[in-house]
C-alpha cells in the first residue's frame, strides 16, 4: 500500500483508543483525538487494547466516595467499519471491555474495600461526517486531502456489566447512557485542530444500594484536540477536556455533586506495518469539583483489511 494512505488510515485508527477505559462511566472524560476523520469505504478495524486508571477512579465519578485509591486494570476488543452514509462517510464500532477493579475508599465516614471483576458495559456508537469528508474508494481517497470536516456521532451504552445492587462500585452502571456529538477537524498542513461537544443523558438506576432509585442530570463536555503528523503514519496529539454538569438524585433527594472537572493528555499513534498500528495514551486530572481524579494510560493494538487493502 503507497504510504500516502498511511497517515488517514492511522487517524481514523484512533476512534476507539481512550475505550480500554470503558469501565468509567464518565464519558465526557474521553479524550479522543481524530475522532472525525475520512477514511475510505469498506474497511474493517479489529483492536484489542490494555488500560490501567489508579486514583480517585470509579465506574460513575459522582458517586459519594472519599479519599478513593483504587486500581482498575481493563481490557477491551472492538470492532468497527467504515461506511458509505448517502454519499458522507461515516462509521459503525462496538467495544466489549472487561475490567478488574480493587483499592479502598471512605462512603459515610467508613472505610470500605471492594474487589471485583467481570464484563463492562458495552458500547455501540454510529457516526457520520457531515461536511468535507465524501465517501470514497480506496483508489479515489489517493488524490482526498483534508480541509475541514464537520460530523457528528452518536454513542449507546448498554446496561450489561457486571452489577451488584448491593454494592456501591462496581463494573457496570445498571442504566443506559446515550452521548451525541458534533465535532470539528480543521487540518492546516501537518497540524490538525480539533473542537468535539456532546452531552450525556442517563436512564435511571431503580436497583441503587437495593431498592433505591438514583437519577443524574445530563453530562455537558467539550474537548479539544492538537494532533501534528510526523509522517509515515506516525502521529502525535495532545488532548484536552472539560465537562458539567451531572448532579444526582436518590429517591427524590438531590445531591451536592455538581460536576466541574478538567482532564489533559497524550496520544500516540505508531505503524507497525501496512495492516497493524499501536496506539499508546495517558491522560491526569487537571482540576476536579466533584469525580473521579485519576491518572490513567494503555495500549491499543490495531488490525484492518477490506475496502480493497
Amino acid at each position: 500500500m503507497p504510504l500516502r494512505f498511511a497517515p488517514c488510515l492511522a487517524r481514523f485508527s484512533a476512534v476507539l483508543v481512550v475505550t480500554a477505559l470503558a469501565v468509567t462511566d464518565a464519558w465526557a472524560q474521553d479524550l479522543e483525538p481524530r475522532a472525525f476523520v475520512n477514511t475510505p469505504v469498506g474497511l474493517n478495524f479489529l483492536l484489542a487494547g490494555y488500560g490501567y486508571a489508579a486514583g480517585g477512579v470509579a465506574t460513575d465519578p459522582s458517586l459519594p466516595l472519599q479519599n478513593a485509591h483504587l486500581q482498575v486494570h481493563s481490557a477491551l476488543l472492538a470492532y468497527a467499519r467504515s461506511l458509505d452514509v448517502w454519499g458522507k462517510s461515516g462509521k459503525v464500532d462496538v467495544v466489549v471491555p472487561y475490567a478488574w477493579l480493587s483499592g479502598s475508599a471512605d462512603f459515610e465516614g467508613q472505610p470500605r474495600e471492594r474487589e471485583v471483576s467481570g464484563f463492562a458495559d458495552p458500547r455501540l456508537r454510529f457516526s457520520v461526517n457531515l461536511y468535507g469528508a465524501p465517501a470514497l474508494s480506496l483508489p479515489e481517497f489517493a488524490s482526498y486531502k483534508q480541509d475541514l470536516i464537520i460530523g457528528a456521532s452518536l454513542q449507546v451504552s448498554a446496561p450489561l456489566g457486571q452489577y451488584d445492587p448491593d454494592k456501591l462500585v462496581n463494573i457496570g452502571t445498571n442504566r443506559w447512557s446515550f452521548k451525541p456529538e458534533l465535532g470539528l477537524s480543521k487540518a492546516l498542513g501537518p497540524l490538525t485542530l480539533e473542537l468535539t461537544t456532546g452531552v450525556t443523558f442517563y436512564t435511571d438506576n431503580h436497583d441503587f444500594l437495593g431498592d433505591k432509585t438514583r437519577a443524574q442530570a445530563p453530562i455537558y463536555s467539550v474537548q479539544g484536540h492538537v494532533s501534528y503528523s510526523v509522517g509515515s503514519g506516525i502521529w502525535v496529539a495532545v488532548d484536552g477536556t472539560y465537562y458539567t454538569g451531572g448532579r444526582t438524585t436518590i429517591d427524590g433527594v438531590e445531591g451536592n455533586d455538581l460536576q466541574k472537572n478538567s482532564r489533559l493528555g497524550v496520544t500516540v499513534a505508531l505503524p507497525v506495518n501496512r495492516y497493524t498500528s499501536i496506539k499508546l495514551y495517558g491522560s491526569t486530572g487537571v482540576s476536579t469539583r466533584t469525580g473521579s481524579n485519576f491518572n490513567a494510560g494503555g495500549i491499543v493494538l490495531q488490525y484492518r483489511w477490506g475496502g480493497g487493502l
